[in-house]
C-alpha cells in the first residue's frame, strides 16, 4: 500500500505546479520575493512607506456553485477569474489596491491539465487586477469528492492610505448613484439558476436569439474585475463616497453596506437596460421581480455613490477604462436601505 493506492498521486502534483508555472509568471509584481515553490508568499511592503497610515484590507471568497456548470461544460479556464473577482472587487470598494492572491483548489482526482487550467484562469484574473499570484493549494480529497469535481476558493491582500479608503460615511441626501454594468449573472444565485434550467448538455448547448449565445456562454462568463475601473475614476480626481459590489444578496443587501444611517438608496429601475439572461430566468423560473433584485446583480456588478458635481468626471472616466456606466439613482433621507422604484 502507498499513498497513490490510497487515491493521492503526488507525481501528479508536482506535474501540476510545472504546468502552473507559465500562467503564474504573468502575474509578477517586483514587490514578490523568492519565486514559486516556498512555503510561503513573500511580498515586499516597503513600496507602501509613502504612505501616512498604510491600512492592509483583505476578502477571501469561492465561485459557489458556478463550478458545476464548470463540470458540466468541461470549461476550466476562466472559473478562476470569478474567485479572484469576488476577492478583489471587495478590496477595490474599500478604495484599496490589490497586492497579492492566493488560490485553493480542492479535488476529487488531481489531473494536471484540468488543474492548470483553472489556475491559468486565475491568473488572468490577477492579470487583470494588478495583483500578484504569489502561491496556492491543490488538495487531493479522495473518498471525499468526486473524482471529476473540485472546489476553488481564495484570499486577497490589497493596501490602501487611511485617508482614500471609501467608507461611506459621507453621504448624505441628494447624492448620486452610478451602476457599473456588470458581465452577466458573475457568481452568485447558481444555485437558482441550476434550478431555472436544465442542467444538461443539451440545455447549456441550446442557443437563444435574445441572448446572441448559448445558455452556457452566457453563464459561464466571467465576474468583471473592477479594480482599474475604481482607479481610473480615482485618478480623475473624483472622491467615490460609497462603493457596494453586487454579489449575493443583489441589491437589497449589497446597497445599504455601503450607506450611513439615516439615508436610503433610491434605485430607478428603468434607469438602464436589465441583460436579457436575468429577464429568461424571471419568465422560465416564474421568479418575483423583488426576489431576482435580491438575489442577483440584475445588470450592475458595481455601485457608486457620488456627488452630483462629479459625476460627468466618473462617466467619462469609466466609459475610457472601458466600462458601461449608468446614473441609477439617488440618496435620500430615511432609514437605511436600498428601495427600488
Amino acid at each position: 500500500m502507498d499513498y497513490k493506492k490510497a487515491g493521492v498521486d503526488i507525481e501528479a502534483g508536482y506535474r501540476s505546479v510545472e504546468l502552473m508555472k507559465e500562467h503564474i509568471k504573468k502575474t509578477m509584481r517586483p514587490e514578490v520575493l523568492g519565486g514559486i515553490g516556498g512555503f510561503a508568499g513573500a511580498f515586499d511592503l516597503s513600496g507602501i512607506k509613502q504612505m501616512e497610515e498604510p491600512v492592509l484590507l483583505s476578502g477571501t471568497d469561492g465561485c459557489g456553485t458556478k463550478v458545476k456548470l464548470a463540470f458540466l461544460m468541461d470549461k476550466h479556464d476562466t472559473i478562476g477569474i470569478d474567485a479572484v473577482a469576488m476577492c478583489v472587487n471587495d478590496i477595490a470598494c474599500s478604495g484599496g489596491e490589490p497586492l497579492f492572491f492566493l488560490d485553493y483548489i480542492a479535488c476529487g482526482k488531481n489531473i494536471p491539465e484540468k488543474i492548470a487550467a483553472i489556475v491559468s484562469g486565475v491568473a488572468e484574473g490577477c492579470r487583470q487586477a494588478g495583483a500578484a499570484l504569489v502561491g496556492g493549494e491543490t488538495a487531493e480529497h479522495p473518498g471525499l469528492m468526486p473524482e471529476e469535481e473540485y472546489d476553488l476558493a481564495g484570499f486577497a491582500v490589497g493596501v490602501a492610505d487611511k485617508k482614500e479608503m471609501i467608507t461611506g460615511q459621507s453621504i448624505k441626501p441628494g447624492d448620486t448613484l452610478v451602476g457599473i454594468a456588470s458581465s452577466g449573472v458573475h457568481s452568485n444565485g447558481f444555485s437558482l439558476v441550476r434550478k431555472v434550467f436544465e442542467m444538461t448538455k443539451e440545455s447549456l448547448d441550446t442557443y437563444y436569439d435574445e441572448l446572441g449565445k448559448t445558455l452556457g456562454e452566457t453563464l459561464i462568463e466571467p465576474t468583471r474585475i473592477y479594480v482599474k475601473a475604481l482607479k481610473a475614476v480615482k485618478d480623475a480626481g473624483v472622491t467615490v463616497k460609497g462603493c457596494s459590489h453586487i454579489t449575493g444578496g443583489g441589491f437589497y443587501e449589497n446597497i445599504p453596506r455601503m450607506l450611513p444611517d439615516g439615508v436610503k438608496a433610491v434605485v430607478k429601475k428603468d434607469s438602464y437596460t436589465v441583460p436579457p439572461i436575468f429577464k429568461l430566468m424571471a419568465e422560465k423560473g416564474g421568479i418575483e421581480e423583488q426576489m431576482m433584485y435580491n438575489t442577483f446583480n440584475m445588470g450592475i456588478g458595481m455601485v457608486l455613490c457620488l456627488d452630483p458635481a462629479d459625476v460627468d468626471a466618473t462617466l467619462k472616466a469609466l466609459e475610457s477604462a472601458g466600462e458601461q456606466a449608468f446614473v441609477i439613482g439617488q440618496v435620500e433621507a430615511g432609514e437605511k436601505c436600498a428601495e427600488l422604484v
